[in-house]
């Protein structure tokens, strides 16, 4: 089926790392067909990488070139309710996301991972997992590389982490094993308010996946039709993919087979060993032999930006977990530590309309100084008797450090998006290391 059949003209909706991956991708690989682009920013992104023959119009839609369009393209960023991304499809013109277009021109396996925290970790480990196993794997999506540029690469096995948002403009990716990690309330402002919504979204991933593994600690995870196969992973779940205590010590367990002592793990927090099993689900899904890759599992400490240690110095942990953009992801972050002395923990931002009351008992439970900052900042200052409300993350670290002692950590854990002070979540942590690195 030639799915480009009759596409003449091509509107990409949004530049940025996605939009300048769809036109190159377009360029390259279908030169026949016209490209328009749109941005609705006055300076958007990207806008340097551009070729000058592209036509660009921006901060403002243009809906002549949408509706003369074959096909549009459109950001994950931007809602399909958007008034005018309705108007096109109203009008009979298909709408769809770089994913679908990588689905399209795919012809090697896929795995896929969704869910609301953790997704990052366990795409990056089952990818690089699949490398030291000696299978050449390309690691992106939502994660490093966009989908439409790892095509360059010599790859055997694609590994894509997938947004709710991605996953709402795809409708035929057909994936050797797909995970729904978990499902917690996040991107509120995009839904309405309701979490069923997102969970739709994440839902289809499982649409054309030959096996869905998911988490047996969380029902929402679950596919709500039969599909060929399901794997489930959780933390009392021997029998499929869990841990069990032999010999005096906690063992992941693939299928009743014990891989490996979670002592032995470079990772750290209960969190992880969630993602681990979720990998190992997911491999033996795709048939990989492992076995060579496990000093590798073994020596992994995670990525940047994610529970990461940036400076120890005195006794004191600086930790920059800036990826932790939800509830959930901080209250994991908080679930996995262990604390000699007091925890000064740094939260607020962007927080897209989520509800923070969560994070109450398990700050109860800590001894705790909690640090505000951010756009919502205030909306945490009634979680903790000890909250303090701060203009920004420099005037918490120069605030904090004469009172800080050996066995102190300060960890950004934020549970908040980063765009009111920061250019993304990995500036943001960006800055918190170089803070660390300064005051440390």
């Amino acid at each position: 089926m030639d799915r480009w059949q009759g596409i003449q003209h091509v509107v990409v909706v949004g530049l940025g790392m996605t939009g300048l991956s769809v036109v190159n991708y377009l360029s390259k690989y279908h030169p026949e067909v016209t490209v328009k682009v749109i941005d609705t920013r006055e300076t958007p992104p990207g806008i340097d990488r551009l070729d000058d023959h592209i036509p660009l119009h921006h901060g403002s839609w243009n809906l002549e070139w949408l509706l003369s369009a074959d096909l549009v393209v459109t950001n994950p960023g931007i809602a399909l309710a958007t008034h005018e991304i309705q108007q096109v499809l109203q009008a009979g013109i298909p709408v769809v996301g770089d994913i679908e277009l990588f689905a399209w021109h795919v012809n090697k396996p896929v795995i896929a991972i969704t869910g609301s925290n953790g997704k990052s970790t366990v795409t990056d480990l089952t990818g690089v997992m699949a490398n030291a196993s000696g299978i050449k794997t390309a690691i992106g999506g939502n994660i490093g590389v966009a989908a439409l540029d790892l095509l360059e690469q010599d790859a055997e096995l694609y590994v894509l982490e997938l947004s709710s948002f991605q996953l709402e403009t795809t409708s035929s990716l057909e994936l050797v094993a797909a995970a729904f990690l978990n499902l917690s309330e996040d991107h509120m402002d995009r839904y309405n308010s309701s979490l069923q919504a997102y969970r739709v979204a994440k839902l289809r991933i499982f649409d054309h996946a030959k096996i869905a593994v998911v988490n047996a600690d969380d029902p929402q995870t679950f596919p709500e039709s039969s599909i060929a196969d399901v794997l489930s992973f959780g933390l009392d779940n021997p029998a499929n993919y869990g841990e069990e205590l032999k010999d005096g010590h906690m063992w992941l367990m693939a299928k009743g087979h014990p891989v490996v002592a979670i002592s032995e793990l470079s990772l750290v927090g209960r969190h992880n060993v969630a993602n681990v099993l979720t990998v190992l689900a997911l491999l033996d899904a795709a048939h990989i032999d492992y076995t060579p890759a496990l000093e590798t599992l073994k020596s992994y400490t995670g990525l940047t930006h994610r529970c990461q240690v940036v400076a120890d110095n005195q006794g004191i942990k600086w930790v920059n977990d800036s990826k932790a953009t939800n509830v959930a992801s901080t209250l994991a972050a908080l679930s996995g530590l262990q604390l000699k002395g007091k925890l000064y923990l740094l939260v607020g931002g962007v927080g897209k309309g989520a509800d923070f009351s969560p994070l109450k008992p398990a700050l109860a439970a800590l001894p705790l100084q909690l640090c505000c900052f951010g756009r919502d900042g205030e909306q945490f200052m009634s979680l903790h008797p000890s909250a303090k409300s701060f203009e920004s993350m420099e005037v918490i670290i120069k605030a904090i450090r004469p009172e800080l002692k050996s066995g102190d950590m300060v960890l950004l854990s934020p549970a908040c998006a980063s765009f009111d002070q920061f250019n993304s979540f990995m500036h943001r942590g960006e800055v918190f290391a170089s803070l660390a690195e300064q005051y440390a």
